[in-house]
């Protein structure tokens, strides 16, 4: 298994270079991660346990990384991990089922019809 506050570490430390090649580019990424939380709609808590949902969707090690340690800063339980992974699968399911309908709607597009075919 990995090391993932070592990895959380490297990875911290790799985006501070990014920050400072592109310093505009870090700051807008900040300025969009602050936005959410202005609202005040959600708790902190919450809010980390959907950004590792959507962590686990997009296959994103680095935010399953940095979002698992501020869940457990925030008090999240393991059963409500649990829980929000459960989302996670199912959505991950649900996509794969929504774009094969996709590919075999391109495929069809593609090819030429049989007679007797639409």
């Amino acid at each position: 298994m990995m090391d993932w506050s070592a990895y959380r570490s490297d990875l911290l430390a790799r985006i501070g270079d990014i920050g400072a090649l592109s310093p505009a580019t870090l700051k807008g990424y900040r300025e969009l991660g602050a936005a959410g939380p202005q609202t005040g709609k959600l708790d902190g808590k919450t809010r980390e346990l959907i950004a590792l949902a959507a962590a686990v969707t997009a296959r994103c090690d680095g935010c399953i990384a940095v979002h698992a340690a501020a869940a457990a800063r925030f008090g999240a339980s393991r059963e409500e991990l649990a829980e929000a992974l459960g989302v996670a699968i199912a959505i991950g399911a649900g996509a794969s089922l929504v774009y094969s309908a996709r590919t075999l709607e391109a495929f069809d597009s593609s090819r030429a019809p049989k007679p007797g075919e639409g």
